[in-house]
């Protein structure tokens, strides 16, 4: 397997050869836009117990996810995103409001 630089220094359009057959592979804004939705969940998930603020922002980087989701075609992982945008969103609001003793 080797890699191959598509179009000279500056490039961004790597093919690589593998048993015969050549991929062809960019990075598109797409992809780093999913990139950026993708690692924001895992950022505001793993900070979720330091403030109600990190739930808000996994819901936001989940409704990100979905619409990458659906901008790249896999309507499945945007509907499931979207589903987690909504159960975030809830989870944030229990835990922003006041508590008041009963």
């Amino acid at each position: 397997m080797g890699w191959i630089l598509n179009g000279g220094i500056g490039s961004n359009t790597v093919r690589r050869q593998h048993g015969g057959h050549i991929f062809s592979g960019s990075v598109t804004p797409l992809s780093i836009f999913g990139l950026f939705a993708v690692t924001a969940m895992l950022v505001c998930y793993a900070c979720e117990k330091r403030s109600a603020w990190f739930i808000l922002g996994f819901a936001g980087a989940c409704a990100l996810g979905s619409a990458y989701g659906f901008l790249q075609g896999a309507w499945p992982f945007g509907g499931v995103e979207a589903v987690w945008s909504i159960v975030a969103l809830r989870r944030w609001w229990r835990a922003a409001r006041p508590h008041t003793a009963v």
